[in-house]
């Protein structure tokens, strides 16, 4: 679990999401869920070291649980893949259950929500599959 690919790609994969993550919903998108929301919960200013301590754990997960599900086979499509995988759990499976329970956005927000955490898990694990593959031991063949 705590192995230096997992430990780099931990790393690397939190640069990315901590930045990848502000740049779509702390810039690119903000107007887009504005229109969209219904009730705003956000907090302004957010609490940056408790954001940046959720993602070293969320990403820290992701590369614990790709590195079982990849078994030693690491390219940027499949770490894509897994990625897709986690943003469909996540952007389809919870955002529907919250379109279900709460009225935090409207449908258009929930499915274009959706579409962004397929992608944006999708380029955080690329990252982390990507780590996996260059720090992986080399094996004399």
């Amino acid at each position: 679990m705590f192995t230096k690919q997992n430990l780099l790609a931990t790393l690397a994969g939190f640069v990315v999401m901590f930045v990848l993550g502000y740049v779509i919903w702390g810039f690119a998108a903000v107007d887009f869920f504005e229109a969209h929301t219904l009730n705003n919960f956000m907090k302004d200013p957010p609490e940056m070291l408790l954001l940046a301590i959720s993602n070293v754990i969320a990403v820290f997960a992701l590369s614990s649980i790709y590195g079982k599900w990849a078994r030693g086979v690491h390219s940027a499509g499949q770490g894509f893949k897994f990625g897709i995988w986690i943003g469909i759990f996540t952007g389809l499976g919870l955002g529907l259950l919250h379109q279900s329970t709460m009225e935090w956005m409207d449908m258009t927000g929930q499915l274009v929500e959706a579409v962004i955490e397929i992608v944006f898990y999708g380029i955080i694990c690329a990252v982390i599959a990507l780590v996996y593959k260059a720090t992986a031991p080399k094996t004399n063949a």
